[in-house]
């Protein structure tokens, strides 16, 4: 793993800077603020688990920040409008607890977090996973977005994707009987897990299989099951035989021209030594020979 790739600005200067002046956990933290005081509700789009959430200008600009959503084209000035995932509509309702949703504009009762979970989940039978790797990635201040146009579940990015490119992309994986039918579907076979390799390397990725299990036997349906989840992280990469064997002889190679180096200074350190002792010698032999004659 090379670490992350930050972008760079005008001035050809990269944004680790910035970045690590306004770390991801703070603005996460001011948008928190800034929704539970206002008391925003979202609505569930008719298909699907996504929904729209309609906020300030100041709260769109938190959004952003915090790379949630995406903001709406059509939104007006005053008031501008958001489209939230479904993972990141349970995660500022349950995790976050700063907004509250409702199925259609004109019901105004809110629905209750297990009311939602139910209707997410039947809305995509993997979202219990899904919703669990989610949260466990966006906890840590990762900002995960979606990982469709490199074949995996999410990407993950050590900060905004504005100021540096995604480092893992993620598959989700889970196990256990809990799961049902989707239990061993994925990296299944060598061959999948091969692909899921060379797809991730070949856009500077490193593949983060996230493993969902359970720690016992509980009903997916029911939101109680969420606390039961574990989530197991596992790294992959390839190795590369002959990389490594032209990475050892590089190493090697500056080893061997630092022994030269080394005592090619050793022996000129010994060379000057032994020319000033032969330099006082001979001056000394001088000095003696003037006051005899």
């Amino acid at each position: 793993m090379s670490g992350p790739r930050w972008k760079k600005g005008k001035d050809g200067k990269d944004f680790a800077a910035l970045a690590a002046a306004n770390p991801m956990s703070s603005i996460v933290a001011e948008l928190h603020s800034s929704l539970k005081r206002s008391n925003l509700v979202a609505t569930l789009s008719r298909q699907g688990g996504d929904a729209v959430l309609g906020v300030n200008p100041q709260q769109a600009t938190l959004l952003y920040r915090a790379a949630f959503g995406q903001a709406v084209d059509n939104a007006g000035a005053e008031e501008q409008w958001f489209q939230l995932g479904a993972e990141e509509v349970f995660y500022l309702c349950h995790a976050l607890k700063c907004i509250s949703v409702s199925k259609s504009q004109n019901i105004k009762k809110q629905m209750r977090e297990g009311e939602l979970w139910d209707h997410l989940c039947s809305a995509s039978e993997s979202f219990p996973e899904m919703y669990k790797a989610y949260s466990h990635l966006r906890l840590k201040n990762w900002v995960v977005r979606s990982g469709l146009q490199y074949g995996t579940d999410f990407v993950a990015y050590r900060h905004h994707p504005a100021l540096v490119h995604s480092e893992f992309a993620v598959v989700v994986v889970p196990e256990g009987a809990e799961f049902g039918g989707r239990c061993g579907r994925r990296l299944k076979v060598w061959s999948d897990l091969l692909c899921a390799l060379r797809a991730s390397g070949s856009v500077a990725k490193t593949l983060l299989v996230l493993t969902v299990s359970s720690s016992s036997v509980c009903e997916l349906r029911s939101l109680d099951c969420l606390d039961q989840m574990v989530v197991h992280e596992r790294t992959i990469t390839r190795w590369i035989a002959q990389q490594c064997r032209e990475q050892r002889r590089e190493q090697r190679g500056r080893e061997e021209a630092n022994k030269e180096e080394q005592g090619h200074t050793t022996e000129t350190v010994v060379f000057n030594y032994w020319g000033l002792v032969l330099g006082f010698t001979v001056l000394s032999s001088l000095l003696v020979y003037k006051l005899r004659f």
